[in-house]
């Protein structure tokens, strides 16, 4: 299977590879357990199995999923749907930043990292997200101010998500630092790094196209919800 291949369908190759130890669901549907990113991954992407993953999910919970149009399946709720932009990375490695010193985030850190995304809505993040992967924040004290993570995993490709600021402090590069030492670890590795933004935020597309990242696609996002 090629890169690109992998891409159209990441979330079902990370869910149903990688990463999944943390997610739960059958041989053509899963999902992330509960506390983690809550997103839906199907075998057959144009033609998801919502009964085969029904029984996985309680009534009323909210996930992310992409891949499929047409009307919502029997006993689902779309919710919302939008284009969002896969993109990724094009560039050299990004330059040590020697002053920069982010925080590792652990389990003393959910309680902040979930209130800093619930306020900045990075896009799906629950208690458990950050163990996924690297999360990293910058603090104004003890204060939570910036963080940035890998979310998706699959094959070589790894995607860097939870990237947010809180209002009062952004503009000060803060994302950008974060992200940079996410995407040298990641190409240290032998990683290729990759994201999603919804194609209405120009400007968090602005600083990724700075960076190096280049437009792959434009998918739609659904969120959808069991009745």
């Amino acid at each position: 299977m090629n890169g690109t291949t992998m891409l159209d369908n990441v979330f079902w190759h990370a869910m149903s590879g990688a990463q999944a130890k943390f997610a739960v669901g059958t041989a053509t549907a899963r999902r992330f357990a509960p506390g983690f990113s809550p997103m839906l991954g199907f075998a057959d992407a144009e033609r998801p199995d919502f009964a085969a993953v029904a029984a996985f999910c309680e009534p009323g919970e909210r996930f992310y999923c992409s891949g499929w149009g047409g009307p919502a399946p029997a006993g689902w709720t779309i919710e919302f749907e939008a284009p969002m932009l896969r993109m990724v990375w094009d560039a050299p490695t990004p330059a040590v930043d020697e002053d920069f010193g982010p925080v590792p985030l652990d389990a003393s850190h959910v309680a902040q990292a979930v209130e800093l995304a619930a306020l900045t809505r990075p896009g799906p993040f629950g208690p458990r997200t950050i163990e996924l992967g690297d999360y990293i924040g910058c603090f104004d004290g003890e204060r939570l101010v910036a963080m940035a993570g890998e979310r998706l995993q699959a094959g070589p490709w790894r995607e860097l998500s939870g990237i947010c600021t809180h209002p009062d402090f952004q503009g000060r590069g803060l994302a950008r630092r974060l992200m940079s030492t996410l995407l040298r670890r990641e190409l240290q590795r032998g990683e290729t790094p990759f994201l999603h933004v919804l194609s209405s935020n120009t400007g968090a597309r602005r600083l990724y196209e700075r960076l190096g990242f280049r437009v792959q696609a434009e998918p739609a996002v659904r969120v959808v919800s069991r009745r």
